[in-house]
C-alpha cells in the first residue's frame, strides 16, 4: 500500500484512497516528523530519545519501540506477521523512513520549486500554483519550537515565500499582472521585510495601469524599512521608483513584434533540437493540437483531424504507453453533449479500450485515468435511449466513475478536472439531474481556480450556466456567463462566446417579446457559422425559432416548413404534420417515435413529445412522456443553456389534464 505523508501543515499520513491514517498521540507524530526531517537517513534510538524528551525517562527506549510499532501498524496495516516493514525500517541501532520523494509533500514541493528554475513563465506559474496548494498551514504546524525542527521549518518557510514570489513574477511575465496583485498584497502584509515582494507588487500594479498605486507601495516600503529597521531600500527598489515616475519603457510588456520574434526563435530551436525523434514529436504535436482546438472554428477542425492522425501514428509504433500519452494529452474541455464527429469519436474510444488492455496491470495509473476519461468524454450522448436491462454495465458510465476515482486517489488537479469533464458528459441517465451537474460544475470551477486550469475553469462556469438555467436561476447563470466571458477575453478563448451568446439569447427569450427573442437567436445563429462545431450547429437555429413560436402561442411551422431540423427532426415532425392537417400521419409518427437521446436536450425533446402526444390523443405516448419528465418536475426545460420551453411542471400539468 502506498502511503503519502504531509508536513506542510499538521503532520499527517494518508492511504492510497486518500483516507487519513490514525497516528495515535503526539509522541507518535513526533517520531514520524523526526524521521521525515532526517530525509531517509537513520536516526539512532538514543538521538530520538534526546529529541523527544528534554530529560528522557528511564523507559524512553522501550517507549520509542512501542511508538514505532504502533506507527508501523498504522502505515502498513496489511503487512503479514513476521515480515520486515517496508516503510519504517530498523537499521543498526536506529530507525529510518524509507519512502519515495513523491510521497512526502515537503520533498515534492522542494523538487517542484527547483525544477521550475529554467522553465518558462506559463509552466512556472502553473506548477508553482499547484505546489503552493499543497500547503495546509505552517510546516509541522502541530509542533512547537523543537530544536531538531527549527532549521527544516525555516528552510521550508523560506522556500514557500520564494515560490510565492516566483509565481507572481511568472504571472506578471504572462501579462496577468492584475491577477498577481491580490496575492502579492497579502504577501507583503504578512512578510513586510521582503524587498523583492514589494518590488513585484509595485511592478504588477504599474502593469495593471495603476501607476499611482505602484508609487504608493514603493513609498510605503521605504517608510517601513527606514522606521522599523533603520535601513534604506535597496538600489534595485530605488531604481524601480525612479523608473515608475519616468514611465520608463522597460517597465512595459513586450510588444507583439517581440513576442513574434520569441516564438520564431523558440520554435526554430525546438525543431533543431528535436530532430526526427518520432515519439517526442508525436507528444509535442498533441500539445499543439490541444492549444489549437480552442483558437476558433478552423483551429478546432484542424485539431480534430490531426489528433486522429497522431493517435493512429502512435499506435503504429507499437508502444501502448506512448499511445496512452498521446490520447490522454488531448484534455480539451468539452461542454456540448452531441459529438462533432461521431465516427472519429468511436475510433478514439475503440483505440483507448485497446490501449487499456495492452497496458501492464496495476501500472500507469495516470495514463489509465486519461484513457478512461477520454472514453467517457468521447462517448457523449451514447447512453442507450431505453431502460438498460438489470445488471447491465453501461461502459461510458463505468469509465467516467473509474477515471474520477483514480484521479481523486492520485491527487492530480488537472487529471481530476479532465475526469470530472467525463463525469459531466455521463450525467444524463435520466431527466432532472441539473443539481448534480451544478455540483460538478462548482467543483471544476473551484479546483481549476485553485490550480490555474483556466480552460477547465471556463468549462465549470459553462456547466453551471446550463444547470442554473434548468433550475430557473438566471441571476446565477448571468454571473457564470460573465465569469466565462471574462476568462475567455483574458486568455484568448474565442469559442466561449458561442455558448454565452446563445445563453443570452435564451435569457432574452425568457423575459422579452417574441421579436426580441427572434433577433437574439438570429445573432446567436451567426456565431455558429465559423465555430467548427457541427454537433452543436445542426438543427439548433431552427429549434430555437420553434421554441420562441411555441412559447408565444404561434404556429410551429410559421413559414419555416423547409427549415434544417438536423438531428431534432423526429421530435418536431409530428407538430408540423398536425399543423398541415395530416393528423393520422402525425398519430402514426408519435406512436413510432423513439425516446430522445440522453443529453442536454433531453428535457426539451420530451416536452415536444408530450405536446405532440396530447395533440393526437396518444395516451401511451403521454404516459411515457409523463414518466420521463416527472424527475424534472421542479426544473425548467432549459438545461442546454441555449433553448427553453419553460417550466417542466407546465408540460406535466398539460399531460395530467389530457389524461384525466
Amino acid at each position: 500500500m502506498r502511503v503519502e505523508f504531509g508536513v506542510l501543515g499538521a503532520v499527517s499520513a494518508w492511504d492510497e484512497a486518500g483516507e487519513p491514517l490514525r497516528l495515535k498521540g503526539p509522541r507518535h507524530r513526533a517520531v514520524l516528523a523526526r524521521l521525515i526531517v532526517a530525509r531517509r537517513r537513520v536516526v539512532p534510538v538514543a538521538r530520538l530519545a534526546e529529541d523527544l524528551w528534554e530529560e528522557p525517562p528511564g523507559d524512553a527506549i522501550s517507549s520509542l519501540r512501542t511508538f514505532v510499532g504502533d506507527l508501523r501498524r498504522a502505515l502498513e496495516p496489511d503487512r503479514p506477521p513476521r515480515t520486515p516493514p517496508r516503510l519504517l525500517v530498523t537499521e543498526g541501532s536506529g530507525y529510518a523512513l524509507r519512502v519515495p520523494k513523491d510521497d512526502v509533500d515537503a520533498w515534492r514541493f522542494e523538487e517542484v520549486v527547483e525544477s521550475t528554475g529554467n522553465a518558462g513563465p506559463a509552466q512556472t506559474a502553473q506548477r508553482l500554483a499547484e505546489a503552493l496548494g499543497w500547503w495546509r498551514g505552517p510546516a509541522f504546524a502541530d509542533f512547537g519550537d523543537e530544536h531538531w525542527l527549527r532549521a527544516e521549518r525555516a528552510r521550508l518557510t523560506e522556500l514557500r515565500l520564494h515560490a510565492v514570489e516566483r509565481r507572481a513574477e511568472a504571472r506578471i511575465a504572462l501579462d496577468l499582472a492584475a491577477e498577481a496583485v491580490p496575492d502579492l498584497d497579502a504577501h507583503v502584509t504578512d512578510h513586510p521585510w521582503r524587498e523583492d515582494a514589494w518590488r513585484l507588487l509595485a511592478l504588477a500594479l504599474y502593469r495593471s495601469g495603476r501607476q499611482a498605486d505602484a508609487l504608493s507601495v514603493l513609498r510605503r516600503a521605504r517608510t517601513l524599512l527606514r522606521d522599523q529597521l533603520g535601513i534604506d531600500p535597496s538600489p534595485r527598489l530605488r531604481r524601480l521608483e525612479e523608473d515608475v515616475l519616468r514611465q520608463d519603457d522597460h517597465l512595459a510588456q513586450d510588444s507583439d513584434a517581440s513576442v513574434n520574434r520569441v516564438w520564431e526563435r523558440a520554435t526554430a530551436a525546438y525543431e533543431g533540437a528535436l530532430g526526427a525523434r518520432a515519439r517526442t514529436r508525436l507528444e509535442s504535436t498533441v500539445g499543439l493540437m490541444r492549444d489549437l482546438a480552442v483558437t476558433g472554428g478552423g483551429g478546432l477542425e484542424a485539431a480534430r483531424r490531426h489528433r486522429v492522425a497522431a493517435v493512429a501514428a502512435a499506435e503504429q509504433l507499437g508502444d501502448p504507453e506512448l499511445t496512452a500519452r498521446v490520447i490522454g494529452a488531448y484534455d480539451v474541455p468539452a461542454i456540448w453533449t452531441r459529438s462533432d464527429d461521431p465516427e472519429q469519436a468511436r475510433r478514439l474510444v475503440d483505440t483507448s479500450e485497446r490501449v487499456l488492455r495492452a497496458l501492464a496491470p496495476g501500472s500507469h495509473d495516470a495514463a489509465r485515468c486519461r484513457l478512461l476519461a477520454t472514453i467517457a468524454v468521447e462517448s457523449r450522448g451514447t447512453l442507450p435511449v431505453g431502460e438498460p436491462a438489470p445488471g447491465t454495465t453501461l461502459r461510458p458510465l463505468q469509465a467516467a466513475g473509474q477515471a474520477e476515482q483514480i484521479a481523486r486517489r492520485l491527487g492530480d488537479p488537472r487529471l481530476l478536472a479532465f475526469a470530472l469533464n467525463g463525469t459531466f458528459m455521463q450525467s444524463f441517465l435520466r431527466t432532472g439531474l441539473a443539481p448534480r451537474r451544478d455540483g460538478i460544475g462548482a467543483e471544476i470551477v473551484a479546483l481549476s481556480g485553485r490550480h490555474g486550469l483556466v480552460r477547465h475553469e471556463v468549462l465549470g462556469h459553462l456547466i453551471r450556466v446550463q444547470a442554473r438555467c434548468a433550475l430557473a436561476d438566471l441571476a446565477a447563470a448571468d454571473r457564470h456567463a460573465d465569469a466565462a466571458d471574462e476568462l475567455a477575453d483574458r486568455h484568448d478563448l474565442p469559442l466561449v462566446s458561442v455558448f454565452t451568446t446563445w445563453y443570452r439569447a435564451l435569457r432574452t427569450a425568457s423575459t422579452s417579446s417574441r421579436e426580441a427573442a427572434e433577433a437574439a437567436y438570429a445573432q446567436a445563429a451567426d456565431s455558429l457559422r465559423d465555430a467548427g462545431m457541427p454537433g452543436l450547429q445542426g438543427g439548433l437555429p431552427a429549434l430555437a425559432r420553434l421554441s420562441v413560436r411555441l412559447r408565444h402561442g404561434a404556429s410551429a411551422a410559421d413559414g419555416h416548413t423547409d427549415a434544417d431540423w438536423g438531428p431534432y427532426e423526429p421530435w418536431v415532425r409530428p407538430l408540423l404534420l398536425i399543423e398541415a392537417g395530416r393528423t393520422a400521419e402525425a398519430r402514426a409518427t408519435v406512436r413510432a417515435m423513439a425516446a430522445p437521446p440522453r443529453d442536454l436536450m433531453s428535457e426539451l425533446l420530451w416536452c415536444l413529445t408530450a405536446r405532440a402526444a396530447i395533440a393526437v390523443g396518444d395516451r401511451e405516448a403521454m404516459e411515457r412522456a409523463r414518466t420521463q419528465l416527472l424527475p424534472a418536475a421542479s426544473e425548467t426545460a432549459a438545461g442546454s443553456g441555449l433553448i427553453t420551453l419553460g417550466p417542466v411542471a407546465a408540460h406535466l400539468a398539460s399531460l395530467e389534464e389530457a389524461m384525466a
